[in-house]
C-alpha cells in the first residue's frame, strides 16, 4: 500500500516520490536531473526506483 501512495505522489512530483523511497541519495539527484530534462524521463525513473526497492 505504501508503494501505491509513493507512485501517486511520483506522478504529481517525481523527485518527491524518489525522496520518500530512498532519501537524499544519488537516485534522488539523478531524478532531479531527469525531471529537469523532461517530465516523462523523471516519472519513469521514479516509478522504476519505487518498484525496484
Amino acid at each position: 500500500m505504501n508503494d501505491l501512495i509513493r507512485i501517486v505522489i511520483a506522478i504529481v512530483l517525481p523527485p518527491l516520490g524518489v525522496f520518500l523511497q530512498v532519501g537524499l541519495g544519488k537516485d534522488f539527484w539523478i531524478n532531479i536531473l531527469l525531471t529537469l530534462l523532461g517530465y516523462i524521463p523523471g516519472l519513469v525513473h521514479a516509478i522504476w526506483i519505487i518498484a525496484k526497492k
